[in-house]
This record gives C-alpha cells, sequence and structure tokens, in this order.
C-alpha cells in the first residue's frame, strides 16, 4: 500500500497486460514520493514529475509496464478529482489527431457513431463533428475538463470511467482513444470493449507514446513519458500486438507528428530546474513562445480494423 496526504492505492502483481507473459525483466525501479503528489499529479498535459512505479519489461511482446501497479479502480478518485488547465493544448492536439483522420475516415462504411474514449473538455468532438460525423460521444472520468467542455459538446460527454456496457454494441463506426491507454490498468480490455462497440468495417484509432522513439532514449529516465499516470509504455511491435490481440483483422502503426508552440516544448523538456522556471515565464509572454513547431516526438498512431 502507498499511502501519501490525500493520496492511497494499493499495489498488485501484475502479468503483462497486453500478452499475459509472467516472465518480465527488470527496467527502473519505483520512484513515486507520493507527498509531492498534487493537484495535477493526474491531469493531462501537466508538467513532467518523472516519477514512476516499478518497471519492467516484456520480453514477449516488447511492452514496459509497472509491476507492481495499482490495483484496478484503485486510482478512480484520483483521475476524477484531477485539475485541468490545457484547453489550448487540447485544441491543438485535437487537431493533429484530426489530420489523421480523413485517411482513417476513407475506410470506415461510413460516420455514423463514433466516441472517443478519455475525452477530455471535449476538443476532438468538435473535430468530429466538424468533419462530417454524427451520433459522437465522449467519455472522461475527469470532472475539470468537462466542466470547461464548450457548451455545444458538454451534453456528448458521459463524465465517468469507460464502460462499454454504458452503450450498445455495434453501434460505432470509429471509437478514438489519445494519450489514454497508457493509464488503464487493463489495455487489452478496453480494445476488447472497444472491438465490441464497432460495427462490421469499423476502426479503433489509438494514439500513444513510443517507448522506443530516438527521442525517449536520448532522454533516457529524464523522458515525460515515464509518469506515475503510465501503467504501460508501448513500442511499435507492443501496441500492434495490443490491437492484433484485441481481435482486430487488420492493424496499422506509423509515427506521428505533433505541433505544439514552443512554451509548450519546453515544459516537457528536463531543462534543470535552476533556469526552467525563468524560461518558461519568458516565453509564456513573448512571442516566441507561441511559435508553433512541428516535430516527430516519439507519438505512434495505431489502428485496428474490425472485419
Amino acid at each position: 500500500m502507498a499511502v501519501a496526504g490525500s493520496f492511497s492505492f494499493e499495489l498488485v502483481s501484475r502479468p503483462c497486460p497486453v500478452c499475459g507473459a509472467k516472465e518480465s525483466r527488470p527496467f527502473a525501479d519505483a520512484n513515486v514520493d507520493a507527498a509531492a503528489l498534487g493537484a495535477f499529479a493526474f491531469a493531462s498535459r501537466k508538467l513532467p514529475e518523472y516519477m514512476h512505479f516499478a518497471l519492467v519489461t516484456c520480453p514477449a511482446c516488447d511492452l514496459l509496464y509497472s509491476n507492481p501497479a495499482p490495483a484496478p479502480g484503485a486510482l478512480d478518485a484520483l483521475y476524477r478529482d484531477a485539475a485541468f488547465d490545457a484547453s489550448e493544448e487540447s485544441r491543438l492536439a485535437s487537431l493533429t489527431y484530426g489530420r489523421q483522420l480523413e485517411r482513417i475516415a476513407a475506410e470506415l462504411p461510413d460516420r455514423r457513431g463514433a466516441l472517443d474514449v478519455g475525452t477530455g473538455d471535449g476538443a476532438f468532438l468538435s473535430e468530429l463533428l466538424a468533419r462530417g460525423f454524427t451520433d459522437v460521444a465522449g467519455v472522461e472520468p475527469s470532472a475539470a475538463p468537462v466542466a470547461l467542455a464548450k457548451p455545444e459538446v458538454r451534453p456528448l460527454i458521459r463524465n465517468a470511467p469507460f464502460r462499454a456496457a454504458d452503450f450498445a454494441g455495434a453501434t460505432f463506426s470509429l471509437v478514438t482513444c489519445f494519450q489514454t491507454i497508457e493509464h488503464v490498468p487493463d489495455p487489452l480490455g478496453l480494445c476488447r470493449d472497444a472491438r465490441a462497440l464497432l460495427r462490421p468495417g469499423g476502426a479503433l484509432y489509438l494514439v500513444c507514446h513510443n517507448r522506443r522513439a530516438l527521442l525517449a532514449r536520448a532522454l533516457g529516465m529524464k523522458s515525460p513519458i515515464f509518469d506515475v499516470e503510465h501503467l504501460q509504455l508501448f513500442s511499435p511491435a507492443s501496441v500492434r500486438a495490443l490491437l492484433e490481440r484485441a481481435g482486430f483483422a487488420r492493424v496499422e502503426v506509423r509515427p506521428l507528428v505533433n505541433r505544439y508552440p514552443l512554451d509548450y516544448w519546453a515544459r516537457l523538456f528536463p531543462l534543470p530546474a535552476a533556469v526552467k522556471p525563468a524560461a518558461l515565464g519568458f516565453l509564456r509572454k513573448s512571442r516566441l513562445g507561441r511559435l508553433p513547431i512541428a516535430a516527430p516526438v516519439g507519438n505512434l498512431v495505431a489502428v485496428g480494423y474490425v472485419a
């Protein structure tokens, strides 16, 4: 049991959450100071804390995952109460994900029914509507981003953890899940549930971190992908294995180029603690900080199609 202040979670041992293998190799010891976890600890697009549970690698599928990890449901309250101050970054991310959407939508049976899992403030719901999708819905466990959603999309968001039982089976042509699959205790279960909600020809569209990316390897344990929220980190091989094991008939995996302002990239970069606050303050106030920069920083698009 890890306990400090208002944070308390039971840690349990688990096999590989993608392929079920029990054999694993140590990667990094636990590095969690629960006393240092604040309101943004389980929020999206926060300042990196470089904390993580004990990490191991799976030699069978190449997944990197926490073991032991918080028990299923142990973090629900922390996500529910997490703070949120990333509306602009959410909007920019939705534009990036939307640029991939036309390629995927061209292979769908239609644009009727789309579900965004981990929708945050619903920025991508606006993108779906703008691109002609109907019967759009989102699921988000945190209350703060839902409260900041635009009035036209707020009624489309279910403020709760994702549960397939809340939706009729074979309802959607598209299910999306962006930078969320790392956070859930059972990623394979989520993908199987998503598949059950899709009609024939439908697709699950994921975006996740690539632990094998050049930048992640260069930064080592100072990469922002190492985070207490991330219960697993994928590579091209392991995210392909995830979707294939979930039963998708065809799987595509490719790199994603992200586009954010310079001040956002600076927040993620491991600058020395003595200079980072001043540097971020300068960028927030300057035109330079708003300069948009597109970079292949190490994210993956993974799409699984239903037969």
